[in-house]
């Protein structure tokens, strides 16, 4: 029964200390201001507009050939 109190102040003060450290990790962080979070903001839905129609070219080009040589394997006998 001893054993059982002492784990779970044990647990208690583990929990306690960890908590402790995540506050101050949290007051040595150097938050990004206003016009940065902006710029890459912007930066990723670019990208992603980019990537998007990159893989939507992509995607027609491959599908073109792979119908034109089913075609041609398919009705071309």
């Amino acid at each position: 029964m001893a054993d059982e109190i002492t784990l779970q102040k044990n647990y208690l003060k583990e929990v306690r200390d960890y908590f402790d450290d995540v506050r101050t990790e949290m007051k040595r962080v150097t938050w990004p201001g206003k016009q940065e979070v902006y710029g890459t903001t912007v930066m990723v839905v670019l990208s992603t507009f980019l990537f998007a129609a990159y893989f939507g070219v992509c995607d027609y080009v491959f599908r073109s050939l792979v119908q034109r040589l089913l075609d041609m394997f398919l009705h071309g006998r």
